[in-house]
Parts: structure tokens; C-alpha cells; sequence
């Protein structure tokens, strides 16, 4: 069925590009040359396009152009060039002519294509959008440009590492952002079994990127589900326009002054990166382009191991926890409280091999002691391992590109794009994973004319040796304690008690007929103490040993639930149609689109319930229409869209838009937006059985509710209810059922849906003066949250055995998706001023601010907002302070802010960071570049968990045929 959703895309591509195929009678040859208007040098790379076709050519290395055309004349030709004010020329004859080009500072002038889905001026955007042109790129101080996305207004750049960022605005940050749609020359980014952006694993390298959009806030009314709080579309760089060979060396360096007693490098670390691009045109009909590119770093260490998840946990006078699970501590995720003990047959076994290894002087009634409560209300946790221990921090990125285009009339142009990423690095989830030698690729079929295209593309998802860190630490545990069998953790913390109760008896010479309430803090601190450090003598490995790199091997087998790695094979296919009536209609503007999307989830059981005998697939569909109707002589320009989409699981979702622009003074812009945003839940929310140890990750759907009986089960309770009901029976050895919440009517996991207004005003005054202001407000409405419950085993008569929800396990603990019952409303601003001084210095400032309405996000639920609440960026900068020199700095700085998520909570410290590059242009088309990123070193994280980033200095040279 998927080879013949590809064939029946590559038919349609083929039939629409037939629609648009006519015979043109006569051949037209125009030639020219480009020059500098101010010192009249040749310019190459100029393109030069028929205008309202998509036939056109460049300029050549001595600035010359040569083009065959179908057609007659009169002809007009467009000619632009980043950096140059473009020009349209009317050719009559076939005589050689000369175009002037005119530097200028497109100071919020760009064209862009995001707002509408068709070319419009910046400027008159009925939304709010940056874009980065190539001279941005070029100059950014960021060690690579896709970081340089955090210099824009309104938007936040999360790392979970040094080569995987994450991008999102308005809110509700997060390490893997489903709220947010990237797009590549048209394709979603997203890896289809994580329903997020990956970053720039698998896109095009600076040597191939042409321009980037960035638009926050709803945008579903045009680009369907996930368009919830922005998109940003990538354009790479076409082989007709881009001619010529490139190449790209960088070497940098990091790790300065790292935190070495935290385990991070004690010296700094070299970084690479290298890429080539190679196009070629022949005729303009046919062109291709091949790209290759390499990254290499040791990776930013995340060595939170302060931060204690339990510290709710934590026994009163205790100046420590021996529960404590920090984030960056692998394994202390196995936790038991030492009371439970007394209600285990299995313990009481352990107990007894582990006496036999005693001298019999020293041998303890264990039992004796748990019966009369000397086992305390205390959580234990196991001894766990440096992050940096067990993760894999040599990240690494290979990317290779692959671009065919064929016109075969000037009407139509088809085209093959393939985009593929291979590497490793790490990302925050629920649990912390590394992504080892993690692939994905994408191929695109496309036909387009001058105002239609037709596309089809599929991405093909390839977890590699990519695993769960935690459940890797536990795996090591569990081989070096498997006293009893296969759960060697259990043998540790059973082990963990006994020695506890040891120390009581051998120690302190206590005895079980003793009042275990006389006991005094400091007593049961130095048990712990001892406990602690008996066990780890007895199953300890220390790492870095050769008793624990043997480990390290056996523990990295298997795939979930068995071992920690995933075997994931999922793939998303998506087909999208759109045409453009203006041109026919004339009284307003009409622009119609359709699109299908499948994902096909083959993770083989290791993230969804799927096997071969059970695949899972997600089919969409959805379709829409904007038009827009300028009036009052021009003046104000109204924009009315409406989209419908259904996916299989729900209920069909439509999303109106309606905008509308005042310009007055020529330059001057008012915009007035209510639009409206959803998204689906993800292929995890919607399908995921995911053991985490502890508790089990699991979709929302109905069928998965129903194999589990949440929602019809009476013996299934709230977690916060099950907590209190424990810790009585640990603290009184009472069984009090009426503590116990009864999670009831628990509802099926449905599309979230947001509605945002929005009001901004934009002028360019005297094209040296930019100002861009906007203001939101945003209702959202059935917000997908996740709620943890835990169900009791049945007794022989159908009665609740209450003593099984002492303890968690992937077995009775559930954590699933659903929506949350309250509306909640967020709001911010943003805004950006910036002046073209004399002598080509550009200055600039934005700020943003957001806010989470918390009286509405008070009703228990985790809602992860995630943003700080204020930030903003100074920019300073020259591209041509001489000939050859340039130059850039930005300043950014945050306000502290609290962030939650599934992983972790915990405070993000405020953080100011300075970032620069200067610029030279060597003989024979090369630039050099030297820059540094958090120039003064002042080490910062992004988010709860996250590694501490500090300063990149770096070195690069770039060889470009196409460079003026």
C-alpha cells in the first residue's frame, strides 16, 4: 500500500505537470551582463527570471547571462540579488543589454512566503514573521546558523545538545516541541515516531540555505495540525539559481574552563565541521546539486546532580536524601521504601541467603525487625552513575543532499530532492536518551509552475543503537547485583535494608523486642551511611574498572522491554496540492490547497504496541482556502481563511483565520489577526506503551484505556491519592482505603485547539528606521496533559488487594494522556527597533515578553510554560565596514524562570550571553571567519536536566564561486 501511495503521488505529479506542457512556436535568445551600479563590477549569481514563469538563469563568474527562450517578445526579466535592490527590465529586441544593480539594506522590505502561502512583502504580512536572507547567515556570530534563530524576536532556542536545538514561540517551551511545525523546501521535519522537529540533523547545510521564515503564534488555518504556536520554513538554495562549487571548513573549540570535578573534559575540545555543495544547470532546462557535509564534537556535559526530584522525600532532620533522583544521575531511579519490605516474602529470602554469607555472631532477624516497624517510612534509592559515565557525548552529525530539476517547458518545473542525516546525539524526553547513530531520510517528488505545485514526500525514521540512559543504568545495576535472578536492582535494595537493620543490631545492639521509635536521627542517619556503603561493597562497580566495562556491553543488549535499546522503523507519507485563481479571477485573490498524510509505525513494540502481525497506521487528511480583497484604494488589505482536517481517531477539526492590514503613509502598517491553531496528539499520545521502569508511558486512545481498564476499573486510583494511602501504611501500618481517589470517567485523549488575537504595527521610516511591535493573546482550550494513576491487584474473591499499590512498577503505574478540563490563556509582546547608522553600521534591539495566566494552570496538571518572561537581544553590527572586513556582536539576555516538564521541574537561572565574528574576504572567492559564541564563558543551561554551555571559539573559511 505505500509503494502504491507513492505511485499514485508520482501519477499526479506527472498528470498536473502535463496539465501546464504546451508547445512554444518561436526561440528567443537573450543576452546581458550585471554590473555594480556604484563601481560597475561584474555580479555573479544574479538571477534572472521571466517574469511569471519559472524559467530563468544566474549570472556567470564574469557576469554574463545567457537565455534560451519558447516565447516572443516583448519579454520582461527580473533581476535581484541578496544585498540589491531588484530590478525588472522590458526586453523588445535580442541586442546585448546591461543591468545596473543598486546595493541597498532591505530593512523590512524582504519577501516572504510563510504569512500567506504566497509571495507578499514583509512589510504588508498580515502576520508577524522574521527572515534570515543569505547576507544573515553569512554574518551570523552564532558557531552555526541555525543557533542564530535565537537572535529573532519571539523566539526560543532549546539545546538538548550541542548539534540538537529545538525551536518554539509564545510558550510552552519543550525539549521536543509538537507544538511546532518546521518545514524544508516543503517537507515536515519531524521524525514521524517523535511527532517533533529534530533540529537540523537531516537539513541543509549554510552552504545550501537560502532563506529562513519564522512565524509565531496559531498558523493551523494554512498549515493544518501542529501549526500550533509558529512554523519556520527552510528554503535551501536552487541549482538553476546557485551554480558553481562551494566549500566549508570550520574548527572551534570548547569545554573552557568546564566543571571538571562534575566529570567534564579537563582540558578544552576540538570541534569540526566541513560541507561542499557542487551545482550544475545545463540549458537552463535540467540542474542538479549534490551536498555533503560533516560535524564533530564532544558534547556539552549535563551534570545537574544537585537537583533532587524527590526532595519532597527526604526524612525530617536528614541533611541529605536516600531517595534523592537527580537528573543527571543514571539509575537512582530504582527506589523502594524500606517499609515495604515487611510485606515481602521475597525479601524475607534475600534475607536469609545474605545471613548465610555471615558468621553466625553476626547474623540478624531480619524479619523479626521488619514486623515491628524498625524498617523505617524511608525512600532509598540505588547508588547511581554519572551521566557522562553511560551516555554516548561524542555527537556527531553526517547530512547529504541531492537535488534533480528538470523544466520541460517554461511553464513547469519537476524536481527530486533527497535529504539524509545520520549521527548521534542526545535528547530530554521523559527520560534522557541517546539518539546513537540515529538516522532519518526524506525524498520529495515535486511539479510546480508559476502558481501551483503538487508535491509528495516520505520520511523514513531509523533509530540506530539509540537507547534510554536510565533504563542502560539500571541494566548495568541489574548485572552486577543478580543474586536472586534477572532484577538485580531489587537485590540491591533488599541488600540495602538488610544492612540497615544490621547495623541496628550489630552496631548499636538493638533487638527487634526494642521500641524502634527510640531510635534517634542520627542513629538512622549513620544506618544509612552504613547501608549504603556496605551494599555498594558487595555489588559495587566502580566506573571506569574493568568489572564495570564488562558490564557495559551485556547491559547495552536487548531492545525495550528487555534492554534499553529501541528498534524503531516508523515513516510518515505526505502528498499536498496547491493552486493559486487569482490570476483568473481578478476580483480578489483565491488560493486553494489540499493534503494527505500517513504514519506508519513500525517501532517492533520497543515505543508502540505494534509487531509485524499488528501494524499501526495514522491516516489525514485535510483541505483549505484563503482569499484575500484589497479595497479603500488599496489601502487595506482583508484575508479570510478556513481549513477542515480530520484525522482517523477524531473528530475532523476546522481552523478559520481572519486578518486584515491597514497601510497609510506608504510605510506604516497596522495588522489585526484572530486565528485559530490545534494539534492532534502525537503518535506517542495517541499509541505509546513505553515501560519506563517505574511506571508505563501510555497513549490516550480507547483501545489502549481498555487494556489497561482505566476508566472502567474501580480499583484504579490518582497517584496523589495512592502517595498519601502508602505513606500511612508505611508510617502507621494502617490500611485506610478512604484515602484512596477512584480515578473515574477518565477521558479518551482529544485534539488540543487554541485561539489567538493578535495586533502588531510595522514602519520603515526612510528605509533606515525599523519598527515591528506586536501583542497576542492566546484561549486555549482541551490542553493535552498527562495523569499518573495506579492500580490494585484482585484478591482470589474479586476484592482489592490494597498492599500491591505500595509499590510502582510499568505493571500497576500509568502514566497516559488526556486533556485537561480548564481553559487556560497566556499573552505577550514582542517588539524590535533597528537603524541603518551611516557608513553601512546597523544597530538593533527586541524584546520579548510572555506570560501564563496561573490562576488558570492551578488545578493540578502540569502545563509546562516554560518560557521566560522576559528576554531580549542587542545587536551591533557592519557587513562592509571596508571592502573585505565585516563584523557582528549580539548581546541576548533571559529572565529566571520555572520549568516543568515530565522529566523534571526545577528553576532556570537568569543568563546574559555575548556572541560576535569578524569577517574577511580573502583573494580568489573566500571568506574568512573568527568568532565565538558566550564569548566571557559564563556557563548557562536551557532547560531542568539540561548540559551547562558554555563558550565555542571557532575559525572558519568558506571557498564560494558564487561570492561578489
Amino acid at each position: 500500500m505505500k509503494i502504491n501511495l507513492l505511485r499514485k503521488s508520482c501519477l499526479l505529479i506527472c498528470l498536473f505537470a502535463g496539465l501546464s506542457i504546451h508547445l512554444q512556436a518561436q526561440s528567443t535568445q537573450i543576452k546581458g551582463t550585471v554590473v555594480d551600479a556604484e563601481n560597475g563590477s561584474t555580479l555573479i549569481g544574479v538571477n534572472v527570471l521571466v517574469k511569471g514563469k519559472v524559467l530563468g538563469t544566474t549570472t556567470d563568474f564574469n557576469g554574463n547571462f545567457d537565455l534560451k527562450l519558447n516565447m516572443q517578445l516583448p519579454i520582461t526579466l527580473q533581476f535581484s540579488m541578496i544585498g540589491y535592490k531588484t530590478e525588472e527590465v522590458e526586453v523588445t529586441n535580442t541586442q546585448p543589454i546591461q543591468v545596473e544593480l543598486s546595493e541597498e539594506i532591505l530593512l523590512g522590505q524582504e519577501v516572504v512566503v510563510s504569512a500567506s502561502r504566497v509571495e507578499e512583502s514583509i512589510l504588508q504580512s498580515s502576520a508577524t514573521i522574521e527572515k534570515m536572507d543569505l547576507l544573515s547567515i553569512q554574518q551570523t556570530p552564532a558557531d552555526n546558523y541555525y543557533k542564530s534563530m535565537q537572535y529573532l524576536k519571539g523566539v526560543d532556542v532549546t539545546q538538548s545538545s550541542i548539534n540538537f536545538q529545538i525551536v518554539n514561540a509564545r510558550g510552552f517551551n519543550s525539549t521536543g516541541n509538537t507544538r511546532f511545525v518546521q518545514l524544508t523546501d516543503g517537507m515536515d521535519t519531524q521524525a514521524p515516531a517523535l511527532n517533533f522537529p529534530i533540529g537540523n540533523l537531516n537539513g541543509p547545510s549554510e552552504l545550501d540555505v537560502e532563506s529562513v521564515e519564522f512565524i509565531p503564534g496559531a498558523q493551523s488555518a494554512l498549515y493544518g495540525p501542529n501549526a500550533f504556536n509558529g512554523i519556520m520554513r527552510v528554503t535551501s538554495k536552487s541549482a538553476f539559481d546557485y551554480e558553481g562549487i562551494s566549500a566549508f571548513a570550520k574548527v572551534g573549540m570548547n569545554h573552557f574552563g568546564a566543571d571538571t570535578e562534575a566529570g567534564a573534559p579537563g582540558s578544552p575540545q576540538p570541534m569540526y565541521e566541513a560541507s561542499v555543495r557542487y551545482a550544475e544547470s545545463f540549458n537552463d532546462r535540467f540542474a542538479f546539486k549534490i551536498n555533503a557535509s560533516y560535524m564533530r564534537a564532544e558534547d556539552w556535559y549535563a551534570t545537574n546532580y544537585d537537583s533532587d526530584r524527590n526532595a519532597g522525600l527526604q526524612p525530617e532532620g536528614f541533611d541529605f536524601n536516600p531517595g534523592k533522583d537527580a537528573p543527571n544521575l543514571m539509575g537512582d531511579e530504582a527506589a523502594i521504601n524500606l517499609a515495604i519490605f515487611r510485606f515481602s516474602n521475597d525479601w524475607r529470602s534475600l534475607t536469609t541467603l545474605l545471613n548465610n554469607t555471615r558468621p553466625s555472631d553476626e547474623r540478624i532477624p531480619a524479619g523479626q525487625y521488619a514486623d515491628n516497624f524498625f524498617l523505617p517510612n524511608h525512600v532509598v534509592s540505588v547508588s547511581p552513575y554519572r551521566e557522562h559515565e553511560l551516555i554516548d557525548y561524542g555527537a556527531e552529525n553526517i547530512k547529504g543532499n541531492v537535488g534533480l530539476y528538470y523544466r520541460p517547458t517554461d511553464n513547469v518545473e519537476l524536481s527530486y530532492l533527497y535529504n539524509g542525516g545520520y549521527g548521534t546525539s542526545i535528547y530530554t524526553g521523559a527520560q534522557r536518551y541517546s539518539l546513537k547513530n540515529f538516522s532519518i531520510h526524506q525524498h520529495r517528488l515535486q511539479a510546480e509552475g508559476d502558481n501551483w505545485f503538487v508535491r509528495a514526500y516520505a520520511t523514513l525514521e531509523n533509530s540506530g543503537d539509540s537507547y534510554i540512559t536510565e533504563f542502560y543504568a539500571k541494566r548495568v545495576n541489574d548485572l552486577r547485583s543478580s543474586l536472586l535472578g534477572s532484577d538485580g536492582v531489587s537485590v540491591w535494595l533488599g541488600t540495602y535494608g538488610y544492612n540497615y537493620l544490621s547495623y541496628l543490631h550489630n552496631e548499636l545492639g538493638y533487638s527487634p523486642s526494642d521500641d524502634p521509635n527510640s531510635i534517634s536521627v542520627a542513629q538512622q542517619i549513620d544506618a544509612h551511611r552504613y547501608a549504603e556503603t556496605e551494599t555498594e561493597r558487595l555489588y559495587g562497580a566502580e566506573p571506569g574498572s574493568e568489572e564495570f566495562n564488562a558490564l557495559l556491553g551485556p547491559a547495552a543488549e536487548g531492545t525495550v522491554p528487555n534492554g534499553p535499546k529501541f528498534n524503531d522503523r516508523s515513516k510518515l507519507y505526505h502528498a499536498e496540492a496547491q493552486y493559486d485563481f487569482s490570476k483568473k479571477i481578478g476580483f480578489f485573490d483565491l488560493l486553494v490547497g489540499g493534503s494527505f498524510r500517513m504514519y506508519d509505525l513500525q517501532s517492533n513494540g520497543t515505543i508502540f504496541p505494534d509487531s509485524p502481525e499488528n501494524p499501526i497506521t495514522i491516516r489525514e487528511m485535510g483541505a483549505f482556502a484563503q482569499a484575500s480583497k484589497k479595497v479603500l484604494n488599496d489601502k487595506l488589505k482583508l484575508i479570510g481563511s478556513i481549513r477542515m482536517d480530520k484525522n482517523e481517531n477524531f473528530n475532523a477539526v476546522v481552523s478559520p483565520r481572519l486578518a486584515g492590514v491597514l497601510t497609510f503613509n506608504k510605510t506604516n502598517n497596522i495588522r489585526a489577526s484572530f486565528q485559530t491553531g490545534f494539534r492532534n496528539p502525537t503518535t506517542q499520545g495517541q499509541y505509546i506503551n513505553l515501560d519506563i521502569i517505574s511506571s508505563r508511558l501510555l497513549g490516550g486512545l480507547p483501545e489502549n484505556l481498555e487494556t489497561y481498564g482505566i476508566g472502567t476499573n474501580p480499583n484504579l486510583y490518582t497517584i496523589e491519592s495512592v502517595n498519601e494511602f502508602t505513606g500511612n501504611i508505611f508510617a502507621t501500618g494502617d490500611i485506610n482505603p478512604n484515602l484512596l481517589e477512584t480515578v473515574e470517567n477518565f477521558k479518551p485523549v482529544a485534539p488540543e485547539q487554541v485561539q489567538s488575537f493578535e495586533v502588531g504595527y510595522k514602519s520603515v521610516i526612510n528605509n533606515k528606521f525599523l519598527i515591528d511591535l506586536v501583542g497576542y493573546y492566546n484561549i486555549y482550550n482541551d490542553f493535552i496533559v498527562q495523569q499518573r494513576m495506579r492500580q490494585a491487584a484482585l484478591n482470589p474473591d474479586g476484592t482489592p488487594n490494597y498492599l500491591t499499590l505500595l509499590n510502582g512498577t510499568s505493571d500497576n503505574t500509568f502514566q497516559v494522556y488526556t486533556n485537561a478540563d480548564k481553559q487556560i490563556s497566556a499573552y505577550g509582546f514582542a517588539g524590535e527597533v533597528s537603524y541603518a547608522l551611516p557608513k553601512n553600521y546597523n544597530i538593533g534591539f527586541n524584546y520579548n515578553y510572555n506570560k501564563l495566566n496561573t490562576q488558570d494552570a492551578s488545578d493540578g496538571f502540569v502545563f509546562g510554560f516554560n518560557t521566560p518572561e522576559h528576554k531580549y537581544n542587542l545587536k551591533f553590527g557592519n557587513r562592509k565596514l571596508t571592502e573585505k572586513i565585516g563584523f557582528n556582536v549580539v548581546y541576548r539576555w533571559q529572565s529566571e524562570f520555572y520549568w516543568e516538564s515530565s522529566f523534571g521541574d526545577g528553576t532556570i537561572p537568569a543568563f546574559g550571553t555575548a556572541d560576535a565574528q569578524v569577517s574577511y574576504k580573502l583573494p580568489s572567492k573566500m571568506m574568512l571567519k573568527v568568532g565565538g559564541s558566550n564569548l566571557l564563558n559564563n556557563y548557562y543551561i536551557q532547560s531542568f536536566g539540561a548540559p551547562r554551555i558554555g563558550a565555542i571559539y571557532y575559525v572558519s573559511i568558506t571557498f564560494d564561486q558564487l561570492m561578489n
